[in-house]
C-alpha cells in the first residue's frame, strides 16, 4: 500500500463542517417559512399517523348517462390526483379509492385546501363571439335612435384587470395587455348590440350557427330540458327559445317578468340548457353559471357559455386548441415579477394555436360581433379551465411560439394550476363531497413505545461500542450525535422547502441507515487493527487504514443509496418516506464520515491516550506490536 500522498490537516475538514452546521441551523431558524417560538421552529412537518390531518372525499359523476365510471378510469384518475398531490411536495399524502364512485385524499396538516386537485383540468381555447351582462342587474336604457354599433372597445366586457397570454421568446406581436371597461358597468355590453323588445336580432350580432344549435343531444339531458320547462312555464320557454341575441331588459322592463322564472334555476338545470339560452336569457346570470356542475362545457365541438370575473357573460366558439394540444406547463416568474403560467403546446397543437390566433386577430368570417371585440378592434381568446375562463385576451398578432396564462396569480395558485394542466385532465369528473380534519392513525401510546424501542436499541450500540472500542467509541458516539442534527436539520429545512413529510415510516428508514453507519465505523477501525498489526505505528495506521477503508465505506452507502433511490421512483406512499429518508440519512452519513470520522481519528493519533492499549480500544493489536518489537512489518516474515 502506497503512503498517503501530504501530511492530514484535520482542522480544515473540521471547519467546513462546522460551516455547514452554521447554514443549516440558520436556514431552520431565520428562513422565510421560520415563525413563532423557538420551540416551533425546530418542529418538523409531520405525517397523518403522527399528527393527523385533512380528509376529502371525490365523488365521481357522469353529467351525461349517470353511470359510474370504469374501474380503469376511477385508477387513472387517482393516479393524476396523486401526482398532482405529490407535486406540492414529498408530502405523504394518501390517496386510495372506495367503493366503484369515490377517490379519498388524506393530507398531513389540518384545514388543507384540496378542491383544487380534484378539478377536471379541462382546458380549452374558444374564440369570444359576444358579450353581455351577467351581472344580473338591469342595464341603463339605450339613447334614443342609437342604433349603430357601439365604437370597439368603448364597452369591452373583459373586467379591469384581466390578464392576457403573450407570445415568450420570439419576436412576434405580443398579445396586448387586458381590455379597458367602458361605462356599462358591470362589464355590460354596448346596449345597441342587445336585442330589441321583440327578441329580434340586432344587425351586429349574428345568429348561433346551425351547428351549435342543432347539436345532438343524449335522452337524459332531453329529459331534464323538458323537466326544467315545465318548472318555468310553457310561455317563458317559448319567449327563451325565440331569442336570438340577449333580451334588453332596460328598453323592454316587460320582459324581466317573463324571464323571472329562470333566474330561479339550479345551477345543474341551467347547465342542461343551450348556449344560445344560456347567454341570451338575461335572468341567467354568472352566479348560476359558475356552480354549474364539472364538466359542463366538456364537449369541444360545440359552442358554450362562460363567465369571466363574476359579470361578464361570454358566448364562446368551439374550442380549437385543448389541453391535450398543450406538452407542458411550468409556474414561472414574468420580467415584470409576476407569476404566469407557461405553455409549451406540442407540434401539432402549436400549429393549431397559430392558426386560432390568425383566425381571431383577422376577425375570419366576422364571428366576433361588436360587443366581443377588444379595445384595438381585434377579436379574444378565451382561456377557459373546466367552467371557468381563467383570462380573455384581445390578439393583436399571429402567435408562433410558446405562450403564457397570466392573471391574479400567486406561486401557490400558479403552481396549482400548472400542475393541473401538466398531468393532464381527469378522465372522469368529480364532485367534493365531505373534507374534514382527522386524528393521528398511530396512536400516542404506540408512537411512544416505538421511540422509546428506538432510543433503547441505539443506547445499546453506544454502551456496546464504549466496551469494545472503548476511546474509539466516543468516535462513534459524537459521529452518530452530529449524524442526527444534520439530519433533523435537514428535516426541518426540507418540510418547509418541498413539504417532505416525516411519518413513522420515515423514522424507520433513519434508524435503518444508522446500521450502514455502524458498519462503516467496524470497517474502518478493524482495518485500523490490522495496520496496528503489520507493525505501524498507530499515527502512521490511521491514514493508510482510512486510504484502505474509504472505498468499501463508499461502496456500502452508494449501494444503500441506489436502493434508496430505485425505491423512491417506483413505490408510493409511506414507501416512498422511508426511501427519501434512508437516502438523505445515507448522504448525510457520508459527509459525517468525510468531515469528522477521519480529522477526528487524526487527532486522536497524536495523542499519548490512543497508544494506550486500555484506553484506545486498540489493546489487541497493541501487545503484538510490541511483544517482539524486533520483527519486520510484513507478518510472513515473523511467521517464518
Amino acid at each position: 500500500m502506497a503512503p498517503p500522498q501530504g501530511q492530514m490537516r484535520p482542522g480544515r475538514q473540521l471547519a467546513v463542517l462546522g460551516f455547514i452546521f452554521v447554514v443549516l441551523y440558520s436556514l431552520v431558524f431565520f428562513s422565510g417559512g421560520a415563525s413563532g417560538g423557538w420551540k416551533d421552529r425546530l418542529e418538523p412537518r409531520l405525517g397523518l399517523d403522527l399528527i393527523g390531518g385533512t380528509r376529502l372525499t371525490l365523488e365521481a359523476t357522469n353529467t351525461i348517462d349517470g353511470k359510474p365510471p370504469t374501474s380503469a378510469n376511477l385508477e387513472e384518475a387517482r393516479q393524476i390526483i396523486e401526482s398532482r398531490v405529490n407535486a406540492y411536495g414529498v408530502a405523504e399524502a394518501e390517496v386510495v379509492t372506495e367503493g366503484n364512485r369515490n377517490i379519498v385524499i388524506s393530507l398531513p396538516g389540518e384545514n388543507r385546501e384540496l378542491t383544487d386537485v380534484g378539478s377536471a383540468a379541462e382546458l380549452r381555447f374558444r374564440k369570444v363571439l359576444k358579450a353581455a351582462d351577467g351581472s344580473g342587474t338591469v342595464a341603463a336604457p339605450a339613447p334614443s335612435g342609437s342604433a349603430s354599433p357601439a365604437p370597439s372597445g368603448s364597452a369591452s366586457p373583459a373586467p379591469s384587470g384581466s390578464a392576457s397570454p403573450k407570445a415568450s421568446g420570439s419576436a412576434s406581436p405580443k398579445v396586448s395587455g387586458s381590455p379597458s371597461a367602458g361605462g356599462q358597468g358591470g362589464g355590460a355590453p354596448a346596449p345597441s348590440a342587445s336585442a330589441s323588445p321583440s327578441g329580434s336580432a340586432s344587425p351586429s350580432a349574428p345568429a348561433a350557427s346551425p351547428s351549435a344549435s342543432e347539436a345532438p343531444v343524449s335522452q337524459s339531458i332531453e329529459e331534464q330540458r323538458k323537466a326544467v320547462e315545465k318548472k318555468v312555464g310553457a310561455a317563458a320557454w317559448a319567449a327563451a327559445s325565440g331569442l336570438q341575441a340577449p333580451a334588453d331588459l332596460a328598453t323592454n322592463p316587460a320582459l324581466a317578468e317573463t324571464f323571472k322564472p329562470f333566474g330561479a334555476l339550479s345551477p345543474q338545470e341551467v347547465a342542461v340548457l343551450t348556449p344560445q339560452m344560456q347567454f341570451n336569457v338575461p335572468t341567467i346570470t354568472c352566479a348560476q353559471l359558475d356552480k354549474r356542475p364539472p364538466a359542463s362545457i366538456k364537449d369541444e365541438k360545440q359552442q358554450a357559455v362562460a363567465c369571466e370575473g363574476g359579470a361578464a357573460k361570454y358566448l364562446l366558439d368551439q374550442a380549437k386548441v385543448l389541453g391535450t394540444d398543450v406538452k407542458d406547463a411550468n409556474a414561472v416568474l414574468d420580467q415584470a415579477s409576476t407569476w404566469v403560467v407557461s405553455l409549451n403546446f406540442t407540434g401539432d397543437g402549436q400549429s393549431k394555436w397559430t392558426e386560432l390566433t390568425r383566425e381571431a386577430f383577422n376577425n375570419t368570417g366576422g364571428g366576433c360581433d361588436q360587443t366581443a371585440l377588444g379595445q384595438d378592434g381585434k377579436c379574444r381568446v378565451a382561456v377557459v379551465l373546466d367552467n371557468e375562463i381563467v383570462s380573455s385576451p384581445e390578439i393583436q398578432g399571429v402567435l408562433t411560439g410558446d405562450s403564457q396564462i397570466t392573471g391574479s396569480f400567486d406561486n401557490t395558485s400558479a403552481n396549482a394550476l400548472a400542475s393541473q394542466l401538466r398531468y393532464g385532465a381527469l378522465p372522469v369528473t368529480f364532485v367534493p363531497q365531505e373534507q374534514q380534519n382527522v386524528t393521528a392513525t398511530l396512536g400516542d401510546s404506540h408512537l411512544r413505545a416505538g421511540l422509546l424501542a428506538a432510543g433503547i436499541g441505539m443506547l445499546l450500540v453506544i454502551i456496546y461500542s464504549f466496551f469494545y472500542y472503548r476511546l474509539l467509541g466516543s468516535v462513534i458516539f459524537l459521529s452518530l450525535v452530529l449524524s442526527a442534527l444534520l439530519v433533523f436539520g435537514a428535516l426541518v429545512v426540507l418540510g418547509r422547502s418541498i413539504g417532505f413529510t416525516l411519518t413513522l415510516a420515515g423514522i424507520a428508514g433513519m434508524i435503518v441507515s444508522l446500521g450502514v453507519a455502524a458498519d462503516s465505523f467496524v470497517i474502518y477501525f478493524e482495518r485500523l487493527k490490522d495496520e496496528i498489526r503489520e507493525g505501524r505505528s498507530p499515527r502512521s495506521a490511521v491514514p493508510r487504514a482510512w486510504i484502505r477503508a474509504r472505498r468499501t465505506i463508499i461502496s456500502a452507502n452508494a449501494i444503500t443509496l441506489m436502493s434508496a433511490v430505485v425505491l423512491y421512483i417506483v413505490s408510493v406512499g409511506t414507501v416512498k418516506g422511508f426511501a427519501f429518508a434512508l437516502g438523505l440519512a445515507t448522504v448525510l452519513d457520508l459527509v459525517v464520515v468525510f468531515l469528522f470520522r477521519h480529522p477526528i481519528m487524526t487527532m486522536f493519533a497524536r495523542t499519548p491516550a490512543f497508544l494506550s492499549p486500555r484506553v484506545s480500544g486498540l489493546g489487541r493489536a497493541l501487545p503484538a506490536r510490541s511483544a517482539e518489537p524486533g520483527t519486520a512489518r510484513n507478518p510472513r516474515v515473523k511467521e517464518a
